[in-house]
């Protein structure tokens, strides 16, 4: 099985690291090509895969073919290979708020396998959430060969297209939401006295078993926060202060937003 990346960035240097890793695929049948000749030759280094001469030729060459470009570039990089690909090659689009059909509709092919994808960033450390949707071309067989991929990288789930950016936005983005929690509990950390080194630990680590509790224990969220407020503890004053502070609203409204950006893309 040969795949191919157009794009190394982040996700696309995640996911390339995560097959690699795991042994999906020998590095040497992995090709990647990106505008930025030097990421692929770290890769090329670090993942001993094999750098493209150019994105046609990595489309032709290819079973499957990871598309890890922004929503802005995308449409640029169908052009440049939608005469070489055929329904042999199995397409994967990371690009947010591009739907199957508008995907299909650029390369002007209504028999080509497409999957999109919608990964996030913890998948850099195996613990990425990632949302998966086939269109009706690609076979379930296809959809579990992805669905493997991106297990590997933390964990993933098959979705229909209608929840996508919902999933964007509770996963794909969300990172940055907690990263602004930690950020925030950490400062008023160093406030309170604590080394900012150990106050990002702290905070991160709380977020880390706070997450894990959610996922091994089958408990409501609402639950889990009962066990920790005490009567007249101190969580549930700084419960008290979050509420009245609108913590939840505002958190739903941030998510609303992505969506409706996701929507509009």
């Amino acid at each position: 099985m040969k795949i191919g990346f157009i794009g190394a960035g982040n996700m696309g240097s995640a996911i390339i690291n995560g097959i690699v890793s795991k042994g999906i695929a020998d590095p040497m049948d992995i090709i990647v090509t990106d505008s930025d000749t030097t990421k692929v030759s770290e890769l090329g280094e670090t993942s001993g895969v094999r750098r493209g001469i150019s994105n046609e030729l990595v489309a032709q060459a290819v079973d499957i073919l990871f598309l890890c470009v922004k929503p802005y570039v995308i449409y640029d990089v169908i052009n440049e290979i939608k005469d070489t690909v055929t329904e042999k090659t199995l397409i994967v689009s990371i690009a947010a708020g591009q739907s199957l059909e508008r995907l299909m509709d650029a390369f002007g092919n209504d028999k080509l396998r497409i999957i999109r994808v919608m990964p996030n960033t913890p998948a850099l450390v195996g613990e990425g959430m990632t949302a998966i949707v086939r269109n009706d071309n690609a076979t379930s067989e296809d959809a579990r060969t992805i669905l493997d991929i991106f297990d590997n990288l933390g964990k993933a789930e098959i979705i229909s297209e209608r929840l996508m950016n919902a999933a964007t936005a509770i996963s794909g983005s969300s990172p940055a939401y907690v990263f602004m929690l930690i950020e925030a509990m950490a400062d008023a950390a160093v406030q309170g006295g604590m080394p900012r080194f150990q106050a990002y630990k702290f905070a991160a680590q709380a977020v880390l078993g706070s997450a894990k509790m959610v996922l091994e224990t089958d408990m409501h969220p609402a639950e889990l926060k009962d066990m920790v407020c005490s009567p007249s503890g101190t969580t549930i004053d700084a419960v008290a202060v979050l509420e009245e502070c609108g913590m939840r609203g505002m958190i739903m409204k941030a998510v609303k937003a992505c969506i409706d950006k996701a929507k509009s893309m």
